[in-house]
């Protein structure tokens, strides 16, 4: 693939292939928490394998790094258990917004009848379409993508391709809300909500309280922490509840602590609530 034949990453969306990579890397390790056989597909033609990115010089730019890496791994873990427990649960509608490099329509088991959507804009989407032809990949559901953009009618969008509101749906909002703004981030929930049927499920990732302060204030130009936006709510249990979610909420460490991964560092700071949140519609 060559910069004539397909767009290369740039803005928002290249940085699904640096997550792509991350996921690369974890799914070498002997004690993977997930496999992900694609995710070295996107990195490759995202120009970010085999070599690295670029190391900071200084020692918190580079544990900062790390951070966010170990973020990505226990997130991907923490959404692939949702989905599965919500197809057990009988949810047949999947939604992806900001699919990005997600690869789980291929990865993942899928009970018969599951559908997937993935919601993102047409470049990443030519994109990724590009490397799953090259590898020939076979998705393990029915998959259907939806280009458009989530600052305009997506709903529309989800509906004209089949998207029933009346069925229950999973939503997976993954490293999506840290780059919009707090009234787009309302936005989105709102219209969530809308097309959400009585016990559909949701799965978001959220920026936990001073993460701007902490990656923000020297992030590098282009890099995915300079343009970060949002943080969570101080209470994102009862953000959600007002908009009809019975949520709960799930910090990195203990997450990590759950899957075999503990953090052996004392956390810098007092423990904020999480950034890992499921939810269940009423």
């Amino acid at each position: 693939m060559t910069d004539e034949q397909e767009p290369q990453p740039s803005g928002v969306w290249a940085t699904a292939v640096g997550v792509a990579r991350v996921r690369a890397l974890e799914s070498e390790r002997e004690n993977a928490l997930f496999r992900d056989p694609l995710a070295k597909a996107f990195a490759a033609a995202g120009g970010l394998w085999p070599s690295s990115p670029p190391q900071p010089d200084d020692e918190a730019a580079r544990r900062r790094r790390l951070a966010v890496s170990f973020s990505i791994v226990i997130r991907t873990k923490f959404l692939d258990d949702l989905l599965e427990q919500a197809c057990a649960s009988g949810v047949r509608q999947v939604v992806l917004l900001g699919a990005g490099m997600d690869s789980r329509a291929f990865r993942m088991d899928w009970p018969e009848g599951t559908r997937l959507f993935e919601v993102d804009t047409a470049a990443p989407l030519d994109f990724k379409a590009s490397v799953l032809r090259q590898e020939r990949a076979v998705a393990q559901c029915e998959r259907i993508t939806v280009a458009v953009d989530l600052r305009e009618d997506w709903p529309g969008a989800l509906a004209a391709a089949g998207h029933d509101p009346a069925s229950p749906t999973v939503w997976i909002a993954e490293g999506l809300l840290i780059y919009l703004p707090e009234d787009a981030v309302e936005l989105l929930l709102a219209r969530i909500s809308a097309q959400s049927a009585a016990g559909s499920r949701m799965g978001l990732t959220l920026g936990s309280r001073g993460v701007l302060e902490r990656f923000g204030a020297d992030a590098a130009p282009g890099s995915a922490a300079s343009m970060w936006v949002s943080e969570m709510p101080d209470d994102p249990v009862g953000w959600l509840a007002r908009h009809g979610w019975e949520a709960e909420s799930h910090t990195i460490r203990e997450r990590a602590a759950a899957y075999g991964r503990p953090i052996t560092t004392p956390p810098q700071r007092e423990e904020q609530t999480g950034g890992l949140i499921s939810a269940v519609h009423r």
